[in-house]
């Protein structure tokens, strides 16, 4: 026999087993909460909104429900996003630009997003709200990420390419960049969860056509609690499987 110790299969490693206890405790203290109110029109157990969310999701009115929040987190990703880098790397570089950007910021972080979503619904309307107000939120994260990373440049590498008379394009593409990027990743991550909330919080007040939150607020008015849990849970998945599938693409990225 060989005294190598056989390496344990990858399903049963100890932070996915983690994972699954955790998964398993959070369904049964939902349960138990449920049992405590005994009512589900208080507060449904996991097996009720389980079971809703199955009879929801083939539905036609679900689907394009998901298509138009779908559509209006990538919009305000794409919006803020490569606005928020490019803004980053300006402020990072240049102190007179981040000293004039820093009242924004600080309006933004302390102006509460019920607020902005209320006065933005008088301007822009239904549709073009929760797309605004994503993008008022994700910008500061990824303008902030992107000023973190440029800062966080090696001095010593600056004064390597200014004593080498690099020009600030080429100081960019090759210093910079490559030590912003992982700033820049995590803020993207972060981003597509605060999108999604931001969006479906959104649609909720403002209740757009064709959305999630639009539903949810229906359910709520009809008191089909059950139906508004399942409403939540779609949304928690559809954030998860975007924030997994933007990994996916970031890691093959890498690799190439």
């Amino acid at each position: 026999m060989s005294s190598k110790k056989r390496k344990a299969p990858q399903w049963c490693s100890a932070p996915l087993l983690w994972s699954l206890a955790g998964v398993i405790t959070f369904l049964a203290v939902w349960e138990i909460g449920a049992r405590m109110s005994g009512s589900n029109l208080i507060f449904p157990g996991p097996v009720l909104v389980i079971r809703q969310f199955i009879a929801l999701a083939p539905t036609g009115g679900f689907l394009r429900a998901l298509g138009g929040s779908f559509l209006r987190v990538i919009a305000g990703i794409l919006f803020s996003v490569p606005l928020g880098i490019t803004v980053g790397i300006l402020a990072g570089l240049d102190k007179r630009i981040n000293a004039f950007l820093a009242p924004f910021f600080a309006v933004v972080a302390a102006t509460p997003v019920m607020s902005v979503i209320l006065i933005a619904f008088l301007i822009f309307g239904s549709e073009r709200t929760p797309v605004f107000t994503a993008f008022l939120m994700v910008f500061p994260v990824m303008a902030a990420n992107t000023i973190a990373g440029v800062r966080a440049v090696d001095p010593k590498l600056k004064e390597l390419f200014a004593l080498y008379r690099i020009s600030r394009e080429e100081t960019v593409r090759r210093l910079h960049i490559p030590t912003i990027m992982p700033f820049i990743l995590g803020g993207l991550r972060s981003s597509l969860s605060l999108c999604w909330k931001v969006v479906v919080a959104s649609e909720v007040l403002v209740q757009p056509l064709l959305a999630l939150g639009t539903g949810m607020q229906r359910a709520k008015a009809q008191l089909e609690t059950p139906e508004l849990f399942a409403w939540t849970l779609a949304t928690v998945i559809a954030a998860a499987l975007t924030e997994w599938g933007a990994s996916l693409v970031l890691r093959s990225g890498k690799k190439r």
